[in-house]
This record gives structure tokens, C-alpha cells and sequence, in this order.
């Protein structure tokens, strides 16, 4: 029996767009790793790449953010995925015909990086406007299962793909799926963008309001700031070292399971989160990304595939409940005219060190060995997520339709998860 939201027209078209854009997505980065590494032969190059894509994404994240709280939401996710057909479909034939150069899949890189910060902040934005206030939760976790599905199939199927041929038939893959959601996002119902954004005399004003409102909602930054730590010392981390150190422990086969473990462990997760009830939501999503350091430190130990795995299954049960926490937290709390903008600046404070992390992690690793630098990775990030725990505002943050509204009324000091992404 389908669960009831997908009887609504709209949510069972964005949840199909999404279903179809994220299995492709996910077979990306297996794909786009393995490629590169057997190209050019260096991590070095591999980090290039994600940093060119991350650059951007900052730098247009408040712009991105902005715009989806101007314009139609749907407008903007449609145009964004046509984008990423073009750019994703560039990378499948300079791979597919073995014409491989760092300058322009690095220059591809930075295209998909600006349309990821116009993509983000309205697909976060776009879900109060699709589904009734107290069916956020429920939405959120649908959406996360079908994430968390593809995340079990994507990286086993992108591995095989890379084994047999290459990684160009899976990139060739996403590029075509972004396509398709392109063509379910059409069929939407007509949104109109939020009422503010007629009064607003222009962007900037916007993205300084955004601002305004970001700083008066002290959980907000909180956590933003640890996930900044924690994406600093994770994403080059795992993305560089764990395929690097994985291949040199068990072979480059064995890391497509280890993502496809993590994703079983979204999915079981995020199924459950559906049914899940409990007073403060957040609280129990930073509780639980503490399990996301367990893969990092798993590589440090130079644990062999089976514990590796574990591991990952282990970091994806708290990393669903996490990303559901967050998206959640952020819907019922953060007026709909400001989401998208309170969005883009958490995504870009948490995800402003990445850069440094992905370029760091290469010649941190020659010099005090990859293995040290995966284990410490883990250690920083366990100590980072708890951090904001200290605070009430977080601890006690109230979920449900009882719930204060931070931005209109005053810090949520009291009474309602990738990762704050």
C-alpha cells in the first residue's frame, strides 16, 4: 500500500523527479573517483576536481538562496537540472572517448558547482509548499528513503559499470536522469514565489534579510558551525583517502559495497524515521551523527571490508536520522518567505572548509600517512557534532506544529539529518 502523500498529485510528481535524479547521482562519484584516479594516477587530481566544484557552490550559495525565495521554486529546479544534463552529459563524452584532461572536467566541475547552489536551497524551500505542516516529517522521510534506495544500488552498480567499462557510461547515465527530472518537475502544479519577494526592491536586500533572519536563530549557526568543522576534516577524507585506502586494504571493488552498506543503513533508518515520533527532533539527529565518525576511524584502523562496511551501515543509520532532524527543523521553524535563504548561509558556513579539506587531505596524508589522517578525521568529527549540545536552543528545540517560530518571535531557546547536509 502507498503511503498516503503519494496520493497527492504534486508531492508523487517531485517525489518521482527525485527518485530518478538521485539514482543517477549516486552512481556519480564512484564513477567520477575511479575514472580520475586511473587517468591521472593522483589523488592530487581527484581533489582538483571536487575543490572546483565546492568553489563555487559557495560563492553562489546566497545568490542561489535568494533567487528560490524570489522566483517560483519549480522554476528554478527545473532550469538547474537542464544544467546538469548539459555539464554531467560533457564529463560522459570527454571519458567515453578517452579524452580525459583535468582543465575541463575540473572547468565541468565548477558548472555543476553553480548550479548545485540555485538546486539546493529550493529543494529544501520547495517541500512546505507541497505538503501540509504536520506531514513534513513523514514527506522528509519519504524522500530520504528513495535517497537512501539509490544509495545502496547507485555505488554497487556505478562499480560494476567502472569495472567493465570505465566510468563514462555511468556519468552518461546521470546526465540522462537529470533530464527525466527535469520533465517530472513540469508537470507540477504552478507555484508562486513567496509573497515578501514582491515587496523586496532586489537580491542583495534579500540576501541581507536572509542574513538578518539567520543570525536571530541561534540553533540555526550552531550547528552550522560544527558541521563546518565536521565537513572540513570528512568530505576530502572520505571522498580522497577512503577509495585510496580502501583499494590499498581490500581492492577498489570492495568500496562500492561500503557505500552501498552506508546506504542500507539510510534506508532502514529513514523507513523508521517515517513512523518515529519524539519530542525534540534535533536533539536526537546530533545524538546520533556521532555514528558518522565510525567509518573514518574504521579506515584509520586499517580494518579490512567486512568491519569497514559495518561500520558505513552503522554511520547511515545516524546519518538519516540527522538529515531528517535537520530539514525538518528548518521547515517547521524558519518562515517559508526566508527558507531558502536561512538554508543557503547554513549550507555555506557548513560547507566553507571543504576546499580546504579536499586540498589539504593529499599532502596531509604524504606527509603524516593517509591512514593517521583518516583516524583523526573521525576523532574531530566526533568531538564537532556534539558540540552544540551545550546549548538549550538545541538540546530543547521542540518539534511538531506546537512550535515557536524563531524568526517572527525570537531565538528558540525552549519548547519543537550528506548532514546539516
Amino acid at each position: 500500500m502507498l503511503p498516503s502523500l503519494l496520493l497527492q498529485r504534486d508531492f508523487r510528481w517531485f517525489f518521482t523527479a527525485q527518485s530518478v535524479s538521485q539514482l543517477g547521482t549516486s552512481m556519480a562519484p564512484v564513477a567520477l573517483a575511479f575514472a580520475i584516479l586511473d587517468a591521472s594516477g593522483s589523488p592530487g587530481d581527484l581533489g582538483i576536481v571536487l575543490t572546483a566544484y565546492m568553489v563555487p557552490l559557495l560563492l553562489f550559495l546566497l545568490v542561489g538562496g535568494a533567487t528560490a525565495d524570489r522566483l517560483p521554486r519549480r522554476t528554478v529546479l527545473t532550469a538547474a537540472n537542464l544544467g546538469c544534463a548539459l555539464t554531467q552529459g560533457a564529463v560522459a563524452a570527454l571519458l567515453l572517448t578517452g579524452r580525459y584532461a583535468l582543465l575541463p572536467v575540473a572547468a565541468l566541475g565548477f558548472s555543476n558547482g553553480v548550479l548545485a547552489a540555485f538546486t539546493t536551497p529550493a529543494l529544501r524551500g520547495i517541500v512546505p509548499q507541497l505538503v501540509p505542516g504536520d506531514r513534513l516529517r513523514q514527506a522528509n522521510a519519504l524522500l530520504s528513503s528513495v535517497r537512501n534506495t539509490t544509495k545502496i544500488l547507485g555505488p554497487s552498480l556505478s562499480g560494476v559499470l567502472v569495472a567493465a567499462g570505465g566510468g563514462g557510461p555511468a556519468i552518461a547515465f546521470d546526465a540522462l536522469t537529470y533530464l527525466c527530472a527535469a520533465a517530472c518537475l513540469t508537470r507540477l502544479s504552478p507555484l508562486s514565489a513567496p509573497p515578501t519577494a514582491r515587496r523586496s526592491p532586489g537580491l542583495f536586500t534579500d540576501i541581507r534579510g536572509g542574513w538578518a533572519a539567520y543570525r536571530r536563530i541561534r540553533w540555526v549557526w550552531m550547528v552550522s558551525l560544527a558541521f563546518c568543522v565536521v565537513n572540513g576534516v570528512q568530505v576530502g577524507s572520505w571522498q580522497i583517502l577512503g577509495p585510496v585506502l580502501t583499494r590499498q586494504v581490500d581492492g577498489e571493488a570492495a568500496w562500492g559495497f561500503v557505500l552501498s552498506a552506508r546506504g542500507v543503513g539510510l534506508l532502514v533508518m529513514s523507513a523508521l524515521m517515517y513512523r518515529l515520533t519524539v519530542r525534540h527532533l534535533l536533539r536526537l539527529g546530533q545524538l546520533a551523527s556521532v555514528l558518522g565518525a565510525l567509518p573514518l576511524l574504521a579506515l584509520g584502523a586499517h580494518l579490512h571490508a567486512p568491519w569497514l562496511i559495518a561500520a558505513a551501515f552503522t554511520a547511515g543509520l545516524g546519518s538519516s536520522i540527522a538529515s531528517v532532524a535537520w530539514d525538518t527543523s528548518l521547515q517547521e521553524h524558519v518562515p517559508s518567505h526566508a527558507l531558502s535563504r536561512v538554508s543557503s548561509i547554513d549550507d555555506l558556513l557548513s560547507y566553507i572548509a571543504i576546499p580546504a579539506g579536499q586540498l589539504s587531505v593529499a599532502p596531509l596524508a604524504d606527509r603524516f600517512g593517509g591512514f593517521h589522517v583518516a583516524a583523526a578525521a573521525g576523532v574531530v568529527y566526533a568531538a564537532a557534532v556534539v558540540t552544540p549540545l551545550a546549548s538549550k536552543a538545541v538540546r530543547r528545540l521542540p518539534h511538531g506544529q506546537g512550535a515557536s517560530n524563531p524568526v517572527d518571535g525570537g531565538t528558540a531557546t525552549r519548547p519543537p539529518e550528506p548532514v546539516s547536509t
